[in-house]
């Protein structure tokens, strides 16, 4: 089971009803977050997730509405006596970027890991997940991000039987484990059937649509697009600033065809958005408007 929770909706800055874009994935035991504006705290704690199991910790990019509030969350999760390292992926410059934001917050009982993105597609596996970076169009450099949980195939008991593996290997096996047993080497693939389809997130903001989004997206549980215009006549608003609108971003979810699609990272005018969504289902009916605190339960396919 993958849970997601998408804590704020907002872009460029928070407002009274409305937190900042992040997004938090839980897989077992083990949490991660998407951007950390300000405010990213404050909507955990009403959402009554605990920061200190925070695992990893993704950056689309370095503009202050998506990392302008990671020194707090640092603090807050030192505080909580967390000792286990945490890993931060990001563009370029990630440490250079980390390294100023700590000068308010210098002292930590754990420590980080910086992996940098510098191609325009890297695959990154850290405990459950499956985390695919890739890049977008804004005006800086600006990476998505695809979120998955693979799942193996079925443990098959009579090919077991039939290549006469004890019984005491079945469930490592089943975990994905090699094992020797004797002079004879035990692999996952002697016991396991075709892969099984998993679970998948793709999550983007702050770009113009692009074709690899919807690439990465295609046949997700989940898609968190950016939809930072839903009014009439911000298209050209929107190509200046490399971002997005609704009907861009239904556009994107049509090709991609995910099983529905959450539209997020609002600009502040956007009081209302789902006044809007009339005209985006009829592009891609499974759309929706998403608000603060949003969560998401997503299971593997019964079989």
């Amino acid at each position: 089971m993958l849970d997601i929770c998408l804590l704020g909706t907002g872009g460029m800055m928070p407002l009274p009803y409305r937190w900042l874009t992040a997004m938090m994935a839980r897989c077992e035991g083990s949490n991660l977050l998407i951007d950390c504006g300000e405010g990213t705290q404050i909507a955990l704690k009403e959402k009554g997730w605990s920061p200190k199991p925070i695992d990893i910790i993704c950056f689309t990019h370095y503009h202050a509405d998506h990392i302008s509030g990671l020194p707090g969350l640092l603090l807050t999760m030192g505080n909580a006596e967390r000792t286990e390292p945490l890993t931060l992926i990001g563009p370029k410059g990630l440490e250079r970027v980390v390294g100023a934001l700590r000068t308010i917050a210098p002292e930590l009982p754990f420590n980080l890991k910086f992996i940098e993105l510098s191609e325009n597609r890297e695959q990154i596996i850290q405990g459950p997940y499956v985390i695919d970076a890739y890049r977008v169009n804004h005006n800086v450099v600006c990476y998505g991000y695809s979120i998955s949980i693979p799942r193996a195939g079925r443990f098959d008991v009579d090919r077991a039987r039939e290549a006469g593996i004890p019984q005491k290997y079945w469930s490592r096996l089943q975990k994905g484990e090699t094992l020797k047993d004797g002079e004879h080497v035990l692999t996952p693939d002697m016991v396991l059937g075709p892969k099984r389809r998993g679970l998948k997130v793709t999550y983007c903001t702050d770009t113009r649509p692009v074709p690899v989004i919807a690439e990465y997206a295609a046949d997700a549980d989940l898609f968190i697009c950016e939809g930072m215009y839903g009014e009439e006549g911000k298209e050209a608003k929107a190509r200046e600033y490399r971002h997005m609108t609704f009907y861009e971003a239904a556009g994107l979810a049509k090709s991609a065809q995910p099983k529905q699609m959450w539209l997020t990272h609002y600009s502040p005018s956007l009081t209302r958005p789902e006044e809007f969504m009339d005209k985006v289902k009829a592009i891609f009916p499974r759309a929706k408007a998403a608000r603060d605190a949003w969560t998401i339960e997503l299971e593997f396919d019964e079989e």
